[in-house]
């Protein structure tokens, strides 16, 4: 196994075994410290290589699952192939990794994940047993980068794991010893190819009672879903942006690439495997703060195409995941995103000037808090009052990169007994724009408009916009038209700017202003 080369996922789900502890401390003879160690049993393991002779290259994990030997976890070696350990009674895992020195020939993993030690045992692992896992795209030209293969072994409430990185596509894989219940083994495998125009993630999952011997799989296009992660560039910027690609279900190793922007990367996806997470780390400049998109749960279709867009126009307040204001008691915590990207990805650290959050109760000032955008905390007096806020953020730009963005909200708000959402909505405006966050000049743009929050779910009663080509100095409204409006762009190089003003059907308000929402080209 070589996994030091394998480019890993941003977090591994793997499941880590801790090692039993044995205190130093020296009991009162009254307890039962001093009981009788548990008995012992000695677990001889042969080792088999692919002629049949015994071998020293081999790796062998031995991993308590119940009983007294439950929290075991040994690595037992010797050179001549054959190794003994004393072990408690108990359930355990077995996993040997087996290899000729070779690298070009590849691994042998044997996994046998019912070994119920109940006296001494003897076990074979050999390596002729195996067979080899075959798992391909449909461009014979793609290139192998890495695979996974995990196991996950349940019994009597607790659960253990065993995995295997590889380098290389020539893995061989066998089950070992007797079955074990019905549903106790989990096992996922993901490979990951890759051609001059596209990427292959191909994952697999099983359940059932014994670990895979073998696994053979040719996919065809048509079994495959196409995602597209595309990455913008600010205006007049280009840049190199990296991205994570994993399934979002169960432990894995997922694959890690750069991207040029603006631009898109590709990769066919197996639907079987669930939905797939990205994460996306868009291009710094020199001195600034690195960030990183997630969408996390993206499904998929096979013969279909997804596409996220990351760190591109119309940047503003987002509430697709959270509340976004939060009364507890006598607290109002204020969570709103203000520079989410027109996907509606959340950035980890956006880049800004300043930001500012301040609130009224009764007209009177609460007080103002400075920092992250849309993020503050007050304490307010308990009785029932109106409340008017305000949360701003200003960053140095070109237009299409929201240089300004303001939300103002009112609503009313007395003390709680709990974690209670506050009524608070945003307006999402979500053009088709270049991947630099520009619209064609002099023609007629359509821009959906959609409520997130308390005025969502037709829980609006009332919604207009506004359009300004000169950064706030004068706006002109324009008409809202199932659930869309339709700007008439100005000259190439003008920045557009976007006004909404809401009311929710329990009469709370919005002001939302969006500075250089886009541009023109």
């Amino acid at each position: 196994m070589n996994s030091s080369s394998v480019p890993r996922r941003s977090v591994l789900r793997t499941l880590a075994l801790a090692a039993a502890l044995v205190g130093s401390a020296t009991p009162a003879w009254d307890t039962t410290a001093f009981a009788a160690e548990p008995e012992t049993y000695a677990l001889t393991i042969t080792h088999l290589d692919r002629t049949g002779h015994r071998t020293a290259d081999y790796a062998t994990n031995v991993t308590g699952i119940s009983g007294p030997g439950a929290d075991e976890a040994v690595h037992p070696y010797d050179a001549s192939g054959t190794t003994t350990v004393r072990l408690p009674r108990g359930r355990y895992l077995l996993d040997s990794s087996l290899t000729t020195g070779d690298a070009g020939d590849g691994t042998d993993w044997i996994v046998q994940p019912r070994l119920d030690l109940d006296r001494d045992t003897t076990i074979t692992v050999d390596a002729r047993t195996t067979a080899p896992v075959d798992v391909r795209p449909p461009d014979r030209s793609a290139g192998f980068l890495h695979s996974a293969m995990f196991v996950e072994v349940t019994h009597d409430g607790a659960t253990r794991m065993a995995n295997i990185i590889n380098s290389t596509p020539t893995l061989r894989v066998a089950h070992l010893g007797p079955d074990t219940e019905a549903g106790s083994v989990k096992q996922w495998f993901d490979a990951y190819w890759r051609t001059e125009t596209a990427g292959y993630a191909l994952g697999q999952t099983f359940t059932g009672t014994r670990a895979l011997t073998g696994l053979t799989r040719q996919y065809s296009a048509q079994e495959l879903a196409t995602l597209q992660i595309r990455g913008a560039a600010r205006p007049g910027t280009t840049g190199t942006a990296s991205f994570d690609l994993q399934p979002t279900a169960g432990p894995t190793v997922g694959v890690s690439e750069t991207l040029a922007t603006p631009g898109t990367a590709t990769f066919l996806v197996t639907p079987q495997r669930g939905t797939w997470d990205v994460s996306y780390a868009p291009a710094s400049g020199p001195g600034a703060a690195s960030t990183r998109y997630f969408a996390n749960g993206i499904a998929v279709r096979a013969g279909t195409t997804t596409t996220h867009t990351f760190d591109n126009a119309v940047f503003g307040p987002d509430l697709t995941d959270r509340t976004g204001v939060e009364r507890d008691g006598d607290k109002i915590t204020v969570n709103v995103p203000m520079l989410a990207d027109g996907d509606s990805h959340v950035p980890s650290s956006p880049s800004f000037d300043t930001a500012s959050t301040t609130l009224y109760r009764n007209g009177v000032l609460v007080g103002t808090q400075s920092g992250a955008p849309g993020r503050a905390e007050f304490t307010v007096p308990s009785a029932p009052a109106a409340y008017r806020m305000t949360s701003t953020v200003n960053r140095k730009g070109a237009a299409g990169t929201a240089t300004r963005v303001t939300a103002t909200w009112t609503f009313n708000s007395g003390t709680t007994t709990g974690p209670t959402p506050t009524p608070v909505s945003v307006v999402r405006f979500s053009p088709e724009l270049s991947p630099t966050g520009a619209a064609a000049a002099n023609t007629a743009l359509r821009v959906p408009v959609t409520a997130q929050g308390a005025a969502a779910n037709g829980h609006t009663r009332s919604l207009t916009v506004s359009v300004s080509t000169n950064g706030g100095v004068s706006w002109t409204r324009v008409p809202v038209d199932r659930g869309a409006v339709t700007i008439s762009n100005p000259k190439a190089g003008t920045g557009v700017s976007l006004c909404a003003e809401l009311t929710d059907t329990d009469g709370n308000t919005l002001t939302q202003t969006i500075i250089d929402a886009y541009r023109t080209r």
